[in-house]
């Protein structure tokens, strides 16, 4: 993992994140994922008085059918409550397989129950965050929304099971998929600036191409 690679992914990683202000909400919705630390932000959040709710999106995805047991959101569930979430203070949207659907899903589920939020907090992992705000205001725009994720640097995010070669992968994805989405018309549009746009084809010419898509 040479200086020039982490240099570029931080830059990636930092052009993911929107850093937004957080208000008081009618709802935490968290987004499944391989990553539970997640489900600690959310579980965060809810003691923190930011909402009274928290929605558990997520069945099994791409980078989880294969290394979890059970859908994302049950697993997310139980790490809030572990966390001291109470349970009748979380649903559960155990049917999705990416971001497009877990907000889909997770809206016909709120209004399923009479449930219209008008403001609403987004949890996702932290180089999740553009991509999960332009989904989110293309299939759902009427609700006020703000992103967070776990509150962990570029170079504190790796773990063990999760190495820097793996994250760095699938951030260069996510990016691509910005900026393809948005042409499919799956995403609202997101500016990428040019050096950024060009830190991700250097990456991608230096071999961490394993979540792109082929077109």
């Amino acid at each position: 993992m040479t200086e020039e690679i982490l240099a570029l992914a931080k830059k990636v990683w930092n052009y993911h994140l929107l850093r937004h202000a957080l208000v008081k909400s009618d709802c935490i919705l968290v987004l499944g994922s391989h990553d539970t630390r997640v489900a600690e932000r959310g579980a965060e959040l809810y003691l923190q008085g930011f909402a009274p709710l928290i929605v558990m999106s997520g069945g099994l995805g791409r980078l989880t059918k294969e290394s979890f047991t059970q859908p994302e959101a049950l697993l997310f569930a139980q790490i809030a409550m572990e966390h001291g979430v109470p349970k009748e203070a979380i649903l559960i949207e155990d049917k999705s397989t990416n971001t497009g659907e877990n907000v889909i899903f997770s809206r016909k589920f709120l209004a399923e129950k009479g449930l219209h939020p008008t403001n609403i907090i987004l949890v996702q992992k932290p180089y999740m965050e553009r991509r999960s705000f332009a989904t989110f205001k293309k299939i759902w725009p009427e609700p006020n929304v703000c992103v967070t994720s776990p509150q962990i640097s570029f170079e504190d995010y790796p773990t063990p099971s999760l190495p820097m070669e793996k994250v760095i992968n699938v951030m260069v994805g996510d990016l691509q998929r910005i900026k393809l989405y948005a042409e499919k018309g799956f995403q609202i549009y997101q500016a990428i600036p040019d050096d950024v746009w060009q830190a991700f084809e250097r990456l991608a010419q230096l071999g961490f191409d394993e979540q792109l898509i082929k077109e």
